[in-house]
């Protein structure tokens, strides 16, 4: 003969409830803190692209100024650009050249507002204006090894230096 079952009591209930709301919260706490992790590498890994974006754009520039420094007609005096704008559209030969495609935005800050490295009234260089701490700290190629330790990325300056002024 089965055995007889009596209804659970209301405060049988309670407990029960106590528990499955106590579960979630631990569930819920767990889903948190998975979710504040995965925020935080998904944050680093952003950063990282954005530092290897400004080192790509910062030798653009660099490279850009090297061409039109180097691209004067033979004869003439090799200058530098006064500025940025003048790498877009240089209007010393019959057909303009272009030693830039665009003015790249400072991934850093989002702004098309550089720091420029001034020599007299030319640029030699630029550097973003961004005072936030790089994530990298090594690793550089050989043209940007002064960016190493730096402590922003305000100190990563990317610089072309024409032969005539070399230092030994």
């Amino acid at each position: 003969m089965p055995a007889l079952t009596h209804p659970p009591t209301d405060a049988a209930r309670v407990d029960e409830r106590g528990i499955v709301l106590v579960g979630l919260l631990i569930l819920m706490l767990f889903m948190a803190t998975l979710a504040m992790a995965a925020a935080e590498v998904w944050a680093t890994s952003r950063q990282r692209e954005r530092e290897a974006e400004l080192l790509f754009v910062g030798d653009q520039y660099r490279q850009a100024i090297r061409h039109d420094y180097f691209a004067a007609v033979s004869g003439l005096t090799r200058v530098l650009a006064a500025r940025l704008e003048d790498l877009l559209d240089d209007t010393r030969f019959l057909v303009p050249a272009r030693h830039l495609r665009r003015l790249y935005p400072d991934p850093m800050t989002g702004s098309t507002e550089w720091g420029l490295v001034m020599r007299g009234d030319r640029i030699v260089g630029v550097f973003s204006l961004s005072e936030a701490a790089p994530l990298k700290q090594s690793g550089f190629s050989r043209v940007d090894a002064a960016s190493e330790a730096q402590a922003s990325y305000k100190d990563w300056v990317f610089l072309f230096v024409p032969p005539a002024v070399r230092r030994r």
